[in-house]
């Protein structure tokens, strides 16, 4: 839900551009997920203020629990999180977790997320890389487009065959 959280992020922010980068290394022992977007970005006070949970940007509620919640169970698991943004250039979310740590969130359904957030919103150039001990998947909106020849990426008929797609390269490459 982390993952997702941020995407949602990303595309309130305005990003016409989102790259999700997962790098999962089981014998150095870490998990490591980055979130990338050329959104509007964040000033330097709305930066040191959004990991606080009293503190949000919406005007539809007076609390905002995503990012400190991630920084919460990335610093219980032995990890960090870090933001770096720029108005007007985007933002960059990096969360660190120890691999093995009881406290350590699951990815959970990384292929259904991954999945409904390119479909839902096909104009954004999305990119997915998710590499575990050294093998890697790539997707990308671009390589898809090209690859369905005008089918639209987000052609209901096309989400089950996508997502087995994506669940079995995931799985090729050790992912449950």
């Amino acid at each position: 839900m982390h993952i997702m959280d941020i995407l949602q992020n990303s595309i309130r922010a305005g990003a016409t551009e989102i790259s999700l980068e997962i790098r999962e290394d089981t014998l150095l022992n870490f998990l490591r997920f980055i979130i990338s977007d050329n959104g509007c970005g964040m000033a330097p006070d709305v930066l040191k203020k959004v990991t606080d949970p009293f503190f949000t940007t919406r005007t539809t509620r007076k609390v905002g629990l995503g990012l400190s919640l991630l920084r919460q169970n990335a610093e219980r698991s032995n990890g960090s999180l870090k933001i770096d943004s720029e108005t007007g250039k985007g933002t960059v979310v990096e969360a660190l977790f120890e691999y093995n740590h009881i406290d350590r969130p699951v990815l959970g359904d990384i292929a259904g997320t991954v999945l409904l957030t390119l479909t839902a919103h096909p104009e954004i150039q999305f990119r997915y890389l998710h590499n575990r001990n050294g093998r890697s998947f790539e997707l990308s909106t671009i390589a898809l487009k090209d690859a369905l020849c005008g089918i639209p990426i987000n052609e209901p008929a096309l989400y089950p065959t996508l997502l087995q797609m994506v669940k079995e390269n995931l799985k090729d490459i050790d992912v449950n």
